[in-house]
C-alpha cells in the first residue's frame, strides 16, 4: 500500500526500554476506545506482565483491544497469560504459527517483525523495541540498546491503517466494528513531516530499502546508520561507498557485542569493501545493539523495525517511519555521536586487512551466498501467512496449551 507524506506531526525519540515502556504502558492504560498492538516478541517477565496488566486495564475501560504476536518470536505464551487477557476481552492473534519439529521452532522465515502500537487513533509508537526485560539496563550485560518513536498527528492514521490491514483480511466483521468512532486522527500536532513505510511480501517488497537508497544518494554532508544486523545487498553497499567517495561523512555503528556471534561475522564480511573508500565503522561494545535507526544531513532520519540484512529486506514484515525534522535529526545525531565516542571501538582498515589473503575466498563465498539467500528461500513452496486467534484450552488448563479459533483463521 502506498502511503503519503504527512505534515503537522509531533514526534518524540524514545531510547531503550527505560523511556519506551513507561510511555507506551501509560497510553495503553488510559485507552478508552481502541488499542492495536503488533510485536515480534512478548516475554512473560516483568515487562510482559506489566504489558498484560495495561492491556487488561484498557479492556476494562471499554476499549477494543487487539494484539498480534509473531508465531516464531512469541511461540511460548502460556495458557495462563493468554487466559487473563481473553477473560478481560482482549483478542490475541498469532501471526503464522508453525508446528515444532523435535521441539524446535521451524517457521523461521517471513515473520511479523513489526513493532507498532496505536491507541485511540490519537497516539502511536513504532520502532525496534520488543516487550521484554532484556531492553532494560538492569537486565545485565546483554541488555539491548534500542530505539522507538512516539507520534501524534495525521501520521497516526497511517499507522492505524497498517495495523488494521493485518487484521482486515481475516475478520472483516471485527474490523468494521473497530472503525466506529476514531477521533483525532487528522489533528495538527506539530511541525514534523512523516512517511509511513512497510515491507511485505506483496506490493511493498523493497519500499524501506528504496528509502534508504534515496537518502544515501541525496546526502551531501553526513550519514549515520546504526543497525543491529547489517548485511545489505550490493546496491546499498555501493551507495554507501559512493557517498563517502563524494565527500559525505559516512558512519556505521554496528554490533561489537552481538547477541548472536554470526551477526558480527556477517557484518565484517563487508568491512574491507567500505573502509577502503572512507566509510567510518564503529562497533558498539557496551551491550548488544538492537537499534534500527539512520540519519542523513540535518533533517532526514528513520526509526523502525527493519534491519539491513536479508531477512528484513527481503522476507519479513517490517515497518519504519521516515522523518523530516531538524530537531529530531539533531537529537539523534548528538546521541549517536556520544555513543560512538564513549561506547564504541573504531574499526581501522589495517585490522581488517590482517590475514585477508586467506580469508578472501571465504568472504567471497559467504557474501554472495547470503546476498542471494532470499532468492534461494524463494525456491521453497510459498505459503499464505495465517493469523489465528488464540484461546486458552479450557478443558486442559494444566497442560499449558492453547487452542486456535479455526472459524476466525484464514
Amino acid at each position: 500500500m502506498k502511503y503519503d507524506w504527512r505534515d503537522g506531526n509531533q514526534v518524540d525519540l524514545l531510547i531503550n526500554g527505560e523511556e519506551f515502556y513507561p510511555a507506551v504502558f501509560e497510553s495503553i492504560r488510559n485507552a478508552r476506545q481502541e488499542v492495536l498492538l503488533e510485536t515480534f516478541i512478548i516475554f512473560e517477565d516483568k515487562v510482559g506482565m506489566e504489558l498484560q496488566q495495561a492491556l487488561i486495564a484498557a479492556a476494562r475501560n471499554g476499549a477494543s483491544v487487539e494484539i498480534t504476536v509473531d508465531g516464531y518470536g512469541t511461540a511460548d505464551l502460556s495458557t495462563e497469560y493468554v487466559a487473563a487477557l481473553t477473560a478481560a476481552g482482549v483478542r490475541v492473534h498469532m501471526f503464522d504459527p508453525g508446528k515444532r519439529l523435535l521441539g524446535m521452532r521451524t517457521n523461521l522465515f517471513r515473520r511479523l517483525h513489526r513493532k507498532i502500537v496505536v491507541v485511540d487513533s490519537e497516539i502511536a509508537y513504532i520502532g525496534g523495541i520488543n516487550f521484554g526485560a532484556d531492553h532494560l539496563g538492569d537486565y545485565g550485560p546483554m541488555a539491548k540498546q534500542d530505539y522507538a518513536v512516539r507520534v501524534r498527528g495525521p501520521i497516526v492514521a497511517d499507522l492505524h491503517t497498517a495495523a488494521e490491514r493485518l487484521l482486515e483480511a481475516r475478520d472483516d466483521r471485527e474490523v468494521a466494528k473497530r472503525r466506529v468512532n476514531q477521533p483525532g486522527q487528522h489533528r495538527h500536532a506539530g511541525n514534523s513531516r512523516l512517511l509511513m513505510t512497510i515491507r511485505d511480501n506483496g506490493d511493498d517488497t523493497n519500499t524501506i530499502e528504496q528509502h534508504y537508497l534515496d537518502a544515501i544518494r541525496n546526502a551531501q554532508h553526513r550519514l549515520i546508520v546504526a543497525n543491529a544486523y547489517f548485511f545489505p545487498g550490493y546496491r546499498l553497499l555501493r551507495e554507501l561507498r559512493n557517498a563517502a567517495r563524494r565527500g559525505v561523512k559516512v558512519t556505521l555503528i554496528l554490533q561489537g557485542q552481538p547477541d548472536m556471534p554470526l551477526v558480527r561475522l556477517c557484518s565484517r564480511l563487508t568491512y574491507n569493501y567500505l573502509l577502503r573508500d572512507g566509510v567510518t565503522i564503529y562497533e558498539y561494545c557496551q551491550r548488544p545493539l538492537h537499534g534500527k535507526v539512520a540519519l542523513a544531513d540535518h533533517e532526514w532520519c528513520t526509526v523502525g523495525s527493519s534491519n539491513l540484512d536479508p531477512l528484513s529486506l527481503s522476507l519479513n514484515l517490517e515497518a519504519n517511519v521516515i522523518i523530516r525534522d531538524p530537531a529530531l535529526n539533531r537529537r539523534l545525531y548528538e546521541h549517536l555521536s556520544q555513543l560512538a565516542a564513549s561506547s564504541c571501538k573504531s574499526v581501522p582498515l589495517q585490522r581488517v586487512m590482517r590475514g585477508y589473503w586467506w580469508r578472501a575466498p571465504l568472504i567471497f563465498l559467504c557474501f554472495h551466498f547470503l546476498r542471494h539467500f532470499p532468492a534461494i528461500a524463494g525456491w521453497f513452496p510459498a505459503h499464505s501467512p495465517r493469523l489465528k486467534l488464540l484461546k486458552p484450552d479450557v478443558e486442559a488448563p494444566q497442560c499449558g496449551t492453547l487452542q486456535v479459533d479455526q472459524e476466525k483463521a484464514s
